[in-house]
């Protein structure tokens, strides 16, 4: 007996969703395909498929959800469409009540015309109205609304067109266009995103005489990159971050505009076209350092220290020849440190981070946990270019890795190969090796240094052929303050010859001399945060896309009203309104500052204690807390408000809050929600180059020649705003939390002319007033 079909209905894809979807969509998304699926059942249409498998693309079009969550979800999407169009398929075709009980018509003779031809019967029903190019509006005065289904609706009503009108007439224009993608539109379960999309939405713009981009800017998401397979040949992470910056008909232009275009992204935006960005990127394709342990506050083990490229990236595990993505192969040279020198780095560790020195030693300056750790990634660089084959891309020196010794640092060959090296891979010298050279020398200082007050260290001591020698190493064992002393001197003279001839390789004023050369300085990086305000996505359909530019809001105002350096902006605390501020007290212990609500001042308020700046003993503090009311211009405190109730807690998810106002998109590969150095800068700079770079094929971004930089160059334009309005380092200083002799050490070359300007602008007004 043959089994009977089980019965597809909406309950099986009400069931489906609930028991095998649930957990791999959100609800809105879930509600939105349920529908979805239920009105294919209903009307008979199969589901949108790519071969064997569900289109991912042209389902997010139809239905509004997020492509990569569609993609995430198809392996448990697919069996549910398999079954929906196997239950389409076996569906019976039936002719409609009316025709079966109709008796059977004999058919005429086919009419001919004037020619004698035979003319084919006309289908019955009413004829389709003629395609018009530019209809006939009802009427000529509107008012525009702001959202993109509004318009379609509005502008369909005023010239008396259906929806299905309208999509045949511009799929005669040459743009294929579908009915059921623009009653999507109209209804608001998805939006134009794909290149063809879009293009259909211009086709419209130019039926009805609509000013050229009206209708674009009116998506849910203006700022998001269309979907086209223009780049299929590269990889997928470099696609994703070029989509953003190419221009919709990016694949209908010749291959020399499209080769014109990507050079001008990826030297301008991706990588920014300094010469010390140039020289990074290189660089950073050449990794190589010894790779210390690290200490936690107890003296612990904290696992292994990820050290960093001389271009400042982190290097990865020893893989030679792997490729990054843009072709081109990475060297690296990155090696676990032996047991010996551990044992060296964490006795170093402990004497320059310990509360109290250890019986019987005497120190000068302790180190914080950011010093340590880059202390550690110095050494870590240092020994690395000893370890290094010659032969190799490094071409370091060769030494045996088991055979190095921080002892080894007491003698001036060694010195000046590693200064001599690092000028060879760089071509000339710069400040780098001058602070290098001064942590060399306060190892060997009088009374506090560390190598001078741990002789034992002597019996570590092995020749290195070429720098070290037997001879070197006895007379050392003999007498190790004079082998200190030897250094020491050497080091001092070495410091005053490099402070002679080091040049500044990277200008940090480099990437935004666009702004620093405008009269309000502030007001042109405003521009960027306007730029932001206004190509938001649209909170309804894309709330983690408008989460994310509600953060890059954020960050941009907090850094213009307070100055702070990354660190205290990224540890900063959030105690929403209504709970009880953190003391001050637990604040100072933890050296972190805190948003809270001021009742008496009736605003937000920013306090961090002194001792969370790097600075904290400058006399700007004077052992004080920084504290400022952030003022409510600007759309701030309505940013800040929805960034506290539902922004932040769309980009947390299920991972555990770290409590801190700003917080990273929680993603399966990075579950921990807390900004790291790393991430905040990278957070900043992609703000920066999404919204700040004036893209010329594009028309996005808000300053023309402005480059990707990180979150310290908000301190340059806040300095030199004020010096370019007053003249004056110690106001500038104020902005910065800063003394007026830093202001005027690192800021000086703005004010000639600016002091000019000052004073011939109270002279101008006597000739204003006559």
């Amino acid at each position: 007996m043959p089994k009977t079909p089980h019965r597809f209905d909406t309950t099986r894809i009400a069931l489906f969703c609930r028991t095998r979807l649930a957990a791999h969509l959100a609800p809105d998304d879930l509600v939105r395909l349920r529908a979805y699926l239920e009105l294919c059942l209903a009307k008979g249409q199969f589901p949108l498929y790519r071969g064997y498998a569900v289109d991912v693309v042209l389902l997010s079009e139809q239905t509004g959800i997020e492509t990569p969550a569609l993609r995430t979800a198809r392996p448990h999407l697919q069996p549910l469409c398999d079954a929906l169009c196997r239950a389409l398929a076996d569906q019976p075709l039936r002719q409609p009540a009316s025709a079966r009980a109709r008796p059977p018509r004999t058919p005429r003779p086919a009419q001919t015309d004037a020619a004698g031809t035979g003319a084919a019967p006309r289908k019955p029903g009413p004829k389709p109205r003629p395609v018009v190019a530019h209809p006939e509006p009802l009427w000529r005065e509107w008012t525009d609304p702001t959202d993109l289904a509004l318009a379609l609706r509005l502008h369909l009503a005023r010239h008396g067109e259906s929806v299905a009108m309208l999509a045949r007439a511009v799929t005669a224009a040459g743009t294929r266009l579908e009915r059921l993608t623009l009653d999507n539109w109209i209804k608001e379960k998805a939006s134009p995103r794909s290149v063809a999309s879009l293009e259909a939405l211009d086709r419209i713009e130019e039926r009805y005489k609509l000013p050229e981009g009206s209708l674009r800017t009116k998506l849910p998401h203006p700022a998001r990159a269309a979907v086209g397979d223009a780049l299929a040949d590269l990889p997928a992470s470099e696609r994703r971050r070029l989509a953003w910056h190419l221009p919709d008909d990016f694949a209908r232009r010749t291959a020399a505009e499209q080769d014109e275009i990507l050079a001008w992204v990826r030297t301008t935006i991706i990588s920014g076209s300094t010469d010390y960005r140039r020289y990074q990127a290189a660089a950073q394709r050449q990794r190589f350092a010894v790779r210390f342990k690290a200490l936690d506050g107890t003296g612990r083990w904290t696992g292994t220290r990820k050290t960093r490229s001389p271009a400042g990236e982190d290097a990865q595990s020893v893989v030679a020849n792997s490729g990054d993505g843009d072709g081109e192969a990475i060297i690296s040279m990155v090696v676990d440190a032996p047991e010996r020198l551990q044992r060296e780095m964490t006795e170093l560790l402990r004497f320059k981070t310990a509360t109290l020195t250890a019986f019987g030693l005497r120190r000068s300056g302790v180190w914080n946990a950011e010093t340590a750790s880059q202390k550690i990634e110095h050494f870590g660089l240092m020994f690395g270019a000893l370890v290094a084959a010659p032969d190799g891309e490094i071409r370091g020196f060769g030494a045996e890795l088991g055979s190095l010794s921080f002892a080894h640092l007491l003698f001036p060959r060694l010195w000046d190969w590693y200064l001599s090296w690092r000028e060879t891979r760089r071509g000339f010298y710069t400040k780098w090796e001058v602070d290098m050279l001064a942590l060399g020398l306060s190892l060997t200082q009088k009374e506090t240094g560390w190598l001078r007050q741990t002789p034992r260290l002597g019996q570590h001591l092995v020749p290195i052929p070429g720098l070290v020698d037997e001879h070197d190493i006895a007379s050392a064992r003999a007498d190790w303050n004079a082998a200190c002393d030897a250094l020491h001197a050497h080091g001092r003279h070495r410091t005053r010859e490099l402070k002679r001839v080091a040049r500044i390789h990277r200008d940090p004023f480099e990437p935004i001399l666009p702004i620093l050369e405008a009269k309000s300085p502030v007001g042109e990086y405003r521009r960027i945060t306007e730029e932001i305000a206004r190509r938001m996505p649209d909170e309804r359909s894309y709330p983690k896309a408008a989460a994310e530019a509600a953060r890059a809001f954020l960050l941009l105002r907090f850094g213009l009203h307070t100055g702070l350096r990354q660190k205290n902006l990224r540890e900063l605390f959030l105690c929403p309104r209504g709970r009880i501020p953190t003391a001050e007290r637990v604040l100072e212990e933890r050296r972190r500052g805190e948003l809270r609500w001021s009742t008496r001042d009736g605003g937000w308020e920013i306090l961090i204690p002194a001792l969370a700046f790097k600075n904290h003993t400058s006399s700007f503090f004077g052992s004080k807390p920084f504290r400022l009311i952030l003022p409510d211009l600007g759309g701030l405190y309505d940013a800040i408000e929805a960034w506290i109730d539902r922004h932040r807690a769309r980009l947390l998810g299920p991972a555990e809050d770290p409590g801190t106002f700003f917080v990273k998109s929680v993603k399966r590969s990075s579950a921990n929600a807390a900004y790291c150095q790393n991430t905040f800068f990278e957070a900043w700079r992609l703000a920066i180059q999404r919204y700040g770079i004036h893209n010329p094929w594009t028309g996005r971004g808000a300053i023309v020649g402005l480059l990707p930089h990180g979150p310290h160059n908000i301190r340059d334009v806040l300095a030199t705003h004020i010096l370019k309005q007053t003249g004056s380092y110690e106001q500038a200083s104020y902005a910065i939390q800063d003394t007026p002799e830093m202001v005027a050490q690192h800021y000086g070359r703005f004010l000639p002319q600016d002091k000019a300007e000052i004073a011939a602008r109270v002279l101008n007004q006597v000739w204003q007033a006559a």
